[in-house]
């Protein structure tokens, strides 16, 4: 008899969560302007909004953050952590960063300028911000399949290097600072990335004498996929792989809040000195000292035991078969989900879900509250709130995939708590034709609106 599946590891401590009454929730989420950003926590029982932050740490990695050296210069924690990013991505240069944003902001102060073009699969809402702040363009490469959310289709993040030729060989290479890779790639459903285009990149990159970066905030995920799906790695550890996909890159960024499995962190690592140099200043100037930025001893001590942690087969497996048993549970229903199950979360299609509001009204985000309602499970919106503007037209961007994201934390809920939320959202789908209309906006920021803008229900 086959084993079911069981956790690998067991739990220490417990947090207390409560439900709350639909009345209550009604009230709340008008209070909150319909942004589920601006709930409370205690007004959410069941918290997907991301997994960013919100995992739990081990016993290893809170026994680390008591060892913290809070040296302004010279940590030893920070020494750890260097050692750590070194031996499991092979960079030799590296600066803590306080999140992955921030490791953005450093880096592309060096790296981008007005004018130019970033190349890649799909940047996610604060790389693309990072880019259009700075007067310049996040230019889609990902392939089509990506689009198509039925398709089984193994690695839906990959670059259409066709795509991507076209994108260096028409625009001076001087307007193009680097290639992004963004594994796994979270706006195309947290869909993973191979290593043959991985590596294709790397050389489409090299041939036109383009630096690549990653975006590497689900790299551990990202490998674990080219393990279980990709042919020839079977055999090869989580962290062989992980060093051969960094091996094709000029650098990376990090918000070690996912795969680190830290409430807070990030990092920048990269092999050209000149780089480094020029990033220590705005390291110094917007995250802290080089051998701190913006981090604690004691938090840098947890991400470096989080790497190793993060990049064990029999974790990545436990936490990616649990996404995997939610779409399970989800599909049975007749959900229409992204396919197949990503990463770090499951990807609902608003756009067949509520086929008859208009994308105007922003279908993603009303099934994102009628889901709140529901149950209290707090979602996020991947659609046109997170779309933004075009930065030239003012206009809204309809991407091709309006979704919300289940996103689940790590080692945090279990499966009955997934059985909660697949029957949650069964109960919004089996009344979707009640919702007749979608919601408009009241106001909104310049860029990024999606965090923190105000909503009304039609």
């Amino acid at each position: 008899m086959e084993f079911p599946f069981a956790e690998s590891y067991k739990i220490k401590m417990v947090e207390t969560i409560s439900r709350s009454s639909l009345s209550d929730r009604e009230k709340w989420i008008k209070e909150a302007h319909y942004n589920l950003f601006n709930l409370k926590s205690e007004q959410v029982f069941i918290d997907l909004i991301t997994d960013s932050g919100t995992g739990a740490m081990s016993d290893r990695q809170w026994s680390q953050m008591m060892l913290g050296d809070e040296s302004y210069a010279g940590a030893s924690s920070y020494y750890k952590l260097k050692d750590a990013v070194k031996d499991i991505t092979g960079f030799e240069y590296f600066l803590p960063t306080h999140q992955g944003r921030a490791a953005e902001n450093v880096l592309f102060s060096v790296l981008v300028k007005p004018g130019d073009f970033i190349p890649g699969n799909a940047h996610f809402d604060t790389t693309k911000g990072h880019i259009e702040l700075r007067k310049a363009f996040a230019v889609d490469c990902t392939v089509d399949e990506a689009s198509d959310p039925e398709l089984i289709y193994p690695f839906k993040g990959n670059i259409d290097l066709n795509k991507l030729e076209k994108v260096l060989s028409s625009n001076p290479k001087e307007k193009i600072p680097f290639i992004l890779l963004t594994i796994t790639c979270n706006t195309s459903g947290g869909q993973p990335v191979s290593m043959q285009n991985i590596r294709e990149v790397s050389q489409l990159a090299k041939k036109y004498d383009i630096p690549v970066v990653f975006d590497s905030a689900r790299f551990a995920e990202n490998a674990y996929f080219i393990k279980v799906r990709e042919q020839g790695y079977a055999g090869r550890s989580i962290r062989e792989i992980v060093r051969e996909i960094f091996s094709y890159g000029d650098a990376m960024t990090m918000s070690s809040k996912k795969d680190a499995i830290v409430n807070m962190g990030g990092f920048i690592a990269m092999r050209n000195e000149e780089i480094f140099r020029q990033a220590s200043l705005f390291n110094i100037m917007f995250e802290g000292f080089i051998t701190y930025g913006g981090m604690s001893g004691r938090d840098m001590n947890a991400l470096a035991q989080g790497l190793y942690e993060g990049t064990e087969f029999e974790y990545l497996d436990t936490r990616i078969l649990q996404v995997a048993y939610l779409g399970d549970k989800l599909s049975s229903y007749n959900i229409p989900v992204i396919k197949p199950s990503g990463g770090h979360a499951i990807f609902v299609d608003s756009l067949k879900f509520l086929p008859h509001v208009p994308r105007e009204e922003f279908p993603a985000q009303t099934l994102a509250i009628e889901l709140y309602l529901e149950g209290g499970v707090r979602s996020v919106e991947i659609g046109t709130l997170l779309a933004d503007r075009d930065p030239v037209t003012r206009e809204n961007r309809f991407p091709k995939l309006e979704m919300i994201r289940l996103a689940i934390p790590r080692r945090v809920y279990t499966n009955n708590h997934m059985d909660y939320v697949a029957v949650a959202l069964a109960n919004v789908y089996e009344r979707r034709n009640n919702i007749k209309r979608g919601v408009r906006i009241v106001k909104e920021a310049p860029i990024l609106r999606h965090f923190t803008v105000e909503l009304e229900r039609l």
